[in-house]
This record gives C-alpha cells, structure tokens and sequence, in this order.
C-alpha cells in the first residue's frame, strides 16, 4: 500500500519507478492502486469480511455443544460429568475440552460462553425463602399490635440482638480515615485471636419510640445473663431517663441466640429481671428464619447510641481501634455518644 501510495503521487511513470526502487512487481503495485480506490470495510474493521483465521468454533462443529454440556451446573454425586466437585473456571473447562479431543485455550474458552453461549459471571441471589408458615404473617401481625398498643400506653418498646464477635488488638477493618499522604495505619497481616485480649460481642439495645440505642460489650460469652444484664444497665442509664412511667417493657428479638425463645437461662434472667424492678415484660420473638425484620438492624432513621465499655488491664487501645467496628453495624450513619468509659478498676481513665 506504501508503495502503490509513493507511486500515485508520482504521476506518469511513477509506477515504473517505485517498482525499480523497491524490487516490487508493477502488477503488485496495481493492486495497491486498485485497493486505494476501493472504500475500506468501514464498521470500524481493519479487513474486509472473510479475511484473516476463521473462528475455532467453525473449525470444530462440536466444539460448542461440548463446552455448553460441560458448563451446565454439575450435579453432585453425577459420576458422568468431568467437572464435578470444581469449579468451572475456563482453565478448567479448556482442560476438560482438551481432554475430549479438542484444541482450545482458556481465553477461547471465556469468549465462547460470552458470544455463543451468552454464559456471564453471576454471583449468588439471595430468593428462596425456604417453606413458610401459614401463620407468618399472623405473628407479624400480632408483634406489630401489640408493638403499637405499648407505644399508645406511653411504654417503652425495645428491640435486641447480638452483633457478630470482634476480635481485640491491631487488626484490619473496612473503612478509611483522613491520615497524611502515605502514612496508612499499620495493622497485622493475618486475623488469628491474640489468646490474651480474645473477643468482645456487642448486645444492642434499641429503644423504637426515641430512636436512641445503647450497646453492652462484653468481654467474655455471649450468654444469656449478658443479654438480660444489658437491658438491666440500659434501663438504669438509659430507659429511666426518657420513660419516666415506665411499668411495663415490650422485648422484640430474633428467635435463636443469647435471647432464643427456647433458652431456658434467658427466660429466668428475665424473670429475675422483672421481680426486681416490678416490670410488666412483654417478650415477642420473630418466626425464625426473619431476624431481618428485627428493628434494631433496620431503622428507618439513623439512631443516636449511648456505649458503655468495660476495659480491662492494658488492653485499651486495641479495644478501642476495634470497638468502631462493630458500632456502625448498630447504627449506620447515626451519632454516637460514648458517655461511659470505664477501666479494669472500675474508675474512669
């Protein structure tokens, strides 16, 4: 082309020229001509349709309905499928392809489940909701009643749950904070339990008429004597101040853990609870398999939690480093008020 373009611009007996200059044939030279002044394929393509290699999957006619056999979702226990127990990555479907008799690399391989299989990466979507009660939506209606006939009386309506154990000392959490330019906080590589800081797990409070929360963290299991202990300590510096009348306390929670409707230890917390305040409690647990209704991880409006912390020895720092952590799964964007902090001895540092 370089050379049919020289010899154009030359004029008369430019063809002849550029043919004794380059050692090209005239009639090779022509042909660069004619392809100037025909239009290029346009669409954006360099050759005209038809040229270079023709496409693996027309080579090899089975190529595709083998790869399409292989990528469907294997079956455990199914001793006719190559891929079962792995993954179905391209590597492994080109060596399985391979294996079969075909020739075919990894990048073919992903390209053929785009273009021909209309095959993409999906990640997991969370719809079966597995069997459901004929009476769920009953016992949502009943908890939401008497949610609402405790809040006309003017008493208090909690809800509770426990978040997730935290690790204590020098470890990594999602987020950012502003530090100067190439100075990023320094934490350990790998994520085991230090065995003499060990955990905390967090007890959340809400209060759903004043959207305010309090959050308990212990130090040792999350038992149910812990879980009725924080209700105790909320409604000592919390609950007392803002429902002054308070006679009775409507308790909604999830149906498992700490405070599981079957926990015997939490249903004789409660008890001792009530005999020493002379409370009504009213204790409504959600159907199970719903703890993503439970109030306390789904208000509305971003709520206002107090934090009560109890430190211990030397480990104040790295208590502190983790304990932001897990506050934000309690209250989102909401503020947060630390008015109690307390170390081992019992004073305030």
């Amino acid at each position: 082309m370089f050379a049919a373009a020289e010899a154009r611009a030359a004029g008369r007996g430019g063809l002849a020229a550029v043919a004794e200059i380059t050692g090209l044939a005239r009639s090779t030279i022509g042909r660069g001509i004619n392809d100037l002044d025909t239009p290029g394929p346009g669409n954006g393509r360099v050759r005209r349709k038809g040229g270079g290699r023709r496409e693996v999957a027309d080579l090899d006619t089975t190529l595709v309905s083998d790869l399409q056999r292989l990528a469907e979702p294997a079956t455990m226990g199914d001793p006719i499928r190559p891929l079962k127990w792995v993954s179905k990555s391209p590597a492994k479907l080109a060596a399985a392809l391979c294996a079969a008799g075909h020739t075919i690399c990894a990048n073919t391989v992903a390209r053929l489940l785009e273009t021909k299989l209309e095959y993409s990466r999906q990640v997991n979507r969370k719809t079966h909701d597995g069997t459901n009660h004929p009476d769920r939506d009953a016992q949502f209606e009943h908890i939401n009643a008497r949610v609402l006939d405790a809040q006309a009386a003017g008493q208090p309506v909690i809800s509770v749950d426990t978040k997730k154990k935290e690790l204590i000392g020098n470890y990594r959490n999602d987020g950012s904070d502003y530090r100067p330019k190439g100075d990023p906080r320094c934490v350990n590589i790998h994520d085991f339990p230090d065995k003499e800081l060990g955990k905390v797990a967090p007890y959340g409070v809400y209060d759903v008429g004043t959207n305010t929360g309090w959050v308990s963290v212990g130090v040792t299991a999350d038992t149910a004597s812990f879980a009725v202990n924080s209700i105790r300590t909320w409604r000592k510096r919390m609950g007392q101040k803002r429902h002054p009348g308070m006679r009775e306390l409507t308790i909604t929670a999830d149906c498992g853990g700490s405070n599981g409707a079957r926990v015997r230890l939490w249903k004789v917390e409660l008890q001792r609870f009530a005999d020493e305040t002379d409370l009504v409690l009213h204790v409504h647990h959600y159907p199970p398999g719903t703890s993503k209704w439970n109030l306390i991880g789904n208000s509305q409006a971003p709520p206002t939690f107090e934090c009560y912390c109890q430190f211990y020895g030397e480990s104040n720092l790295p208590f502190c480093a983790c304990f932001f952590s897990f506050l934000s799964e309690f209250c989102g964007a909401g503020l947060i008020s630390l008015n109690q902090w307390w170390d081992g001895s019992g004073c305030r540092p």
